[in-house]
């Protein structure tokens, strides 16, 4: 099983059959434009600009089950990201990426690239670490997304390579790019 046998439906709502991405590097990530991780649209949309033309995509799914961040509809969260981000690369329709209306391309993502728990070096790590522990204790237990903006990098092949948490800044994701796409 790869990335490849999954369909989603866009932002705009028409069925994408994930295999229309076949070859390519992919960045899928889970996304809020109301949450302070918000500030790595920007980050992202750079590393989109610069990898695009050496077959790179980031698709970007919407989900408003971390504090409410993502209260829009499709439309509107469509024209925040565009008018207030400048996002220009694919976005999907909102969709639940934990709990038992995940959507099963991350119930895939996640099974394929557990967690790994957050950098303690990092001052974010650490206190994404202890808000979660103390907070959310039923979201940090496990495997599954642990907030908006989690990144999920996949090959040419559709495997899944690496999971960056949401306190991974978009930069320091560019040479785990660099090194799949060879």
């Amino acid at each position: 099983m790869t990335v490849y046998d999954f369909q989603a439906v866009s932002i705009d709502g028409k069925q994408i059959e994930l295999s229309a991405y076949r070859g390519k590097v992919l960045l899928i990530v889970n996304l809020a434009s109301k949450c302070s991780f918000s500030r790595q649209f920007a980050g992202l949309q750079k590393l989109y600009e610069t990898w695009r033309e050496h077959g790179f995509e980031i698709l970007g799914f919407p989900c408003n089950q971390f504090n409410g961040k993502e209260p829009g509809s499709n439309a509107e969260v469509r024209e925040t990201c565009q008018r207030d981000f400048g996002v220009t690369f694919p976005l999907f329709e909102k969709i639940d990426v934990r709990g038992e209306t995940v959507h099963p391309l991350f119930q895939y993502l996640t099974e394929q690239a557990p967690f790994q728990g957050f950098d303690p070096e990092s001052a974010d790590g650490r206190w994404m670490r202890d808000f979660l522990r103390q907070k959310y204790p039923d979201i940090y237990a496990g495997n599954g997304v642990k907030w908006n903006f989690s990144k999920f990098l996949i090959d040419h092949d559709g495997q899944v390579k690496a999971r960056f948490e949401p306190t991974v800044q978009p930069e320091d994701i560019h040479p785990f790019i660099e090194r799949v796409i060879g």
